[in-house]
């Protein structure tokens, strides 16, 4: 049966409202004490369910024990993310083109700000339902709704029936994403589970080359449509491997004598229906948390990324009031929280200790700087670089097809050496590198090997740290919360990427079309270079006063987008320095005991250097 968590009580957290109303203060009963506890001390009838998930998780790994069935294992992985991959790589220029079309080329950052903060939700979302329901379920879930977006967006033919294809698209990739991560770091030990994190980005080996031929092929000015509905039937293909391999797993273990004694306990669901566990769920998911974070993020965030173009409308009523609304309903989520929410959406105990909250901020600002310096890359690369459709397509992916060359390098030198955080150091310095690239060759015909070197380095970036990440927020918990802290990882890196898009958004709507405006002279150009670059500047070559007039607006714009993700990396750095460092072992997870959330006895080399320097200097003073 499951451990019983959590062997404080509630006022340990403040669960319940009593600083509003003494009488209605929670506590647990006499009768409660039987029933599993969350950390909070409170019934968490959904924990044996997830016990049992957990332990059959468990059993269905250990059949595929020989080197034959795990590369069987990781190849079908490899073909689900090159399928979403290829995809990805291709579905941002295919929005490019498609808000080209609809004369609002501007709104690519709205759009991405809806998507994102939709997606940073759904991780947490996906994550209880993942240990209740188990891998596969949420599994083929995640395609429907990958399936469903996909479809929508294909026949939108305008902006906000795109938006609405994005977010179903949104919930359906990030659910594909966290349950190939679950179920790779199911499969896997602390000590190999970096390599097995690196085999989604494999397939960049090979669609940084490819995506930019069908790109060139497929003619996205005319075809963007037909291109997009085409992955709603080859996306799902790449998926039958894994959903076979896992099932098959599922079949080799049927006859084990511990598999038989799971088959005999019974979930949640099987012993009070569906009715009961929605309204468990209902309470264990916080959805009204949930609820009340989505919707305040997004009307602070989308309102930052239309208040600007050819006519400022901060003035205007429908863009203050959902900004204010936000602000209030933050506050509310807030209050909730910490408050009146039986189970919050961050697990407040696992999140005071710094092997957590440090990657969570690190993943925050990862997103952020990566959206603030590329955000607009494709368009600038074609406009003001002078880049082709294949060679601007290629560029932007180009580091990710770096880091998933250095990846099984890195992933056997740390299987070797145990350790995480030096290799993790070394890559976040070389953030400071690439940003300074990324300033210096912003536009203009030599900003083509810029670019290039500038993505180069930051493929080293990504490798060494951004994927590591995750793997350090893992290695310090148990498998039990393994899913928790991964979608918590992956929601915050969403929020980060959203927050990041509508400051860049707000720039480029804020500053682009003034600039243009004064450097081409004429409103009625300067508003369509500003609405429909890609379509706008075919009309004039490189050279012409026209097009130069372009490349200079855009170089003043990207100066202030990569300053500030510039100054974002240096905290980045800091916060590095903050990670604990656990020796990586055979085990899939840290193995702690009851009320036990972080694993912290360990050695931690990089931080206790830097704490005896320190103390050294305070020392000398």
């Amino acid at each position: 049966m499951a451990t019983d968590y959590g062997n404080g009580s509630a006022s340990d957290k403040g669960f319940h409202s009593g600083s509003v109303n003494e009488a209605k203060k929670i506590t647990v009963d006499e009768k409660m004490v039987a029933e599993p506890l969350d950390e909070y001390g409170m019934p968490d009838k959904l924990k044996v369910t997830k016990s049992l998930v957990i332990r059959k998780a468990e059993l269905m790994a250990k059949q595929y024990d020989t080197w034959f069935l795990k590369s069987l294992f990781l190849f079908s992985a490899f073909l689900c993310s090159f399928g979403y991959g290829l995809d990805g790589n291709i579905r941002g220029i295919y929005m490019t083109y498609a808000m080209n079309s609809y004369s609002t080329h501007s709104l690519i950052s709205t759009v991405g700000v809806i998507s994102m903060v939709i997606s940073a939700v759904a991780q947490v979302i996906y994550a209880g339902l993942s240990d209740v329901f188990g891998r596969l379920s949420l599994f083929i879930v995640s395609i429907v709704f990958y399936v469903v977006g996909t479809i929508i967006q294909s026949q939108a033919y305008d902006v906000q029936r795109y938006a609405a294809g994005s977010v179903f698209y949104s919930v359906g990739l990030v659910g594909v994403m966290l349950q190939v991560i679950l179920v790779l770091s199911d499969n896997s030990s602390l000590k190999w589970r970096l390599f097995y994190t690196f085999v989604p980005a494999w397939p960049s080996i090979i669609t940084t080359w490819v995506s930019g031929n069908v790109i060139e092929t497929a003619n996205p000015e005319d075809n963007w449509s037909w291109n997009i509905a085409m992955w709603a039937f080859i996306f799902p293909l790449s998926c039958i491997p894994l959903i076979a391999c896992m099932l098959h797993m599922r079949w080799k273990v049927r006859n084990e004598p511990e598999w038989k004694e799971l088959q005999t306990e019974k979930t949640y669901y099987q012993s009070h229906g569906l009715i009961q566990t929605v309204v468990q769920l209902f309470w264990k998911l916080d959805v009204v948390g949930i609820i009340l974070l989505t919707v305040g993020t997004g009307c602070i965030l989308v309102p930052l990324t239309l208040a600007g173009g050819v006519s400022t409308q901060w003035q205007s009523a429908k863009l203050i009031a959902p900004f204010v609304l936000g602000f209030v309903l933050i506050a509310i989520f807030i209050y909730w929280e910490s408050k009146l929410a039986l189970a919050p959406i961050a697990p407040f105990k696992m999140l005071k200790d710094r092997g957590i909250w440090a990657p969570l901020w690190i993943m925050f600002l990862i997103a952020f700087v990566y959206q603030m310096a590329a955000g607009y890359l494709y368009t600038i690369l074609m406009v003001a670089v002078d880049e082709t459709d294949l060679s601007a397509t290629r560029i932007t992916s180009l580091y990710s097809f770096v880091s998933a060359i250095f990846a099984p390098v890195l992933g056997f030198i740390v299987a070797r050496s145990s350790r995480l955080k030096p290799y993790m150091v070394l890559g976040c310095s070389l953030y400071f590198v690439t940003m300074g690239l990324f300033y210096r060759y912003r536009v203009g015909k030599d900003a083509h090997q810029g670019v290039i070197g500038a993505m180069v380095v930051w493929g080293i970036c990504s490798c060494l740290f951004d994927y590591p990440v995750t793997v350090s927020i893992q290695s310090v918990t148990s498998h039990e919360n393994m899913a928790t802290v991964t979608a918590l990882s992956y929601t915050i890196f969403s929020i980060g990427g959203a927050v990041a898009a509508s400051v860049s958004g707000a720039i480029w709507t804020q500053l682009l079309y003034p600039k243009l405006l004064e450097y081409i002279g004429d409103a009625d150009l300067a508003e369509a270079a500003y609405s429909s670059p890609l379509t706008f500047y075919l009309d004039y070559p490189w050279g012409t006063p026209i097009r130069d007039a372009m490349v200079e607006a855009y170089k003043h714009v990207q100066k202030y987008e990569v300053l500030i993700a510039l100054v974002f990396t240096a905290p980045m750095f800091i916060l590095t320095f903050c990670l604990r460092d656990p020796s990586l072992t055979d085990d899939v997870a840290q193995k702690l005991n009851d009320g036990e959330y972080v694993e912290t006895s360990h050695d931690d080399p990089i931080s206790e250097w830097v704490t005896s320097r320190f103390s050294k200097l305070r020392h000398r003073e």
